[in-house]
């Protein structure tokens, strides 16, 4: 029996003890066979999606996961909003890598990179993704694209070539991370 998480339909309009009329979101198992329709939980004007495999973690002995991705439309009146975030003010330790999407240069310590297109795509991904590891595949996938046949190698080739021209201060911050993958760990000034 697979284990699937899902609302209650029963336990929505059951309120809680503190909040007199707030509905009360309660989660059970469903049975692999069993059809849930996720429709009637969804507010106004929502969709939902199956999330792409490639972004769903995936725990070592466990069975595969499954994600949906929730669309709600901006001027929903349900669209849960975080409080604002205080603008970050610069500090003494600013990124010494900086990548500008736009005109496509990556810059280090102020001087600009010499870099080709790959190599420019993998470092502003792993620039955008700082302390995230990501498997030699996903990296195939996201800046080769789906169609790219290849292997990881190809991965290991580029990653060595950044990190020379990194140079020999600053090529740490591209970790390996033995039998996964590679990370990114921003360099900071000192």
């Amino acid at each position: 029996m697979a284990i699937i998480r899902s609302l209650s339909s029963a336990t929505l309009d059951t309120p809680t003890p503190t909040a007199p009329n707030a509905p009360r979101h309660h989660l059970r198992a469903v049975d692999r066979d069993e059809v849930i329709d996720v429709a009637e939980f969804l507010p106004p004007g929502a969709t939902w999606l199956p999330a792409p495999p490639h972004t769903l973690p995936t725990l070592p002995g466990q069975p595969p996961m499954v994600g949906y991705l929730v669309l709600i439309p901006a001027d929903s009146p349900h669209l849960v909003r975080s409080a604002p975030v205080a603008p970050v003010l610069p500090t003494e330790a600013e990124p010494l890598v900086r990548i500008d999407t736009v005109q496509r240069t990556a810059q280090l310590n102020g001087e600009e990179l010499d870099l080709t297109y790959l190599e420019f795509e993998l470092l502003a991904h792993l620039v955008a993704h700082p302390n995230r590891v990501h498997t030699r595949d996903q990296l195939v996938t996201t800046v080769w694209g789906y169609g790219h046949v290849g292997d990881g190698r190809t991965v290991d080739v580029h990653i060595a070539r950044l990190r020379r021209k990194l140079g020999v201060e600053h090529r740490k911050a591209i970790q390996t991370v033995r039998r996964v993958g590679y990370k990114y760990t921003p360099p900071t000034a000192r």
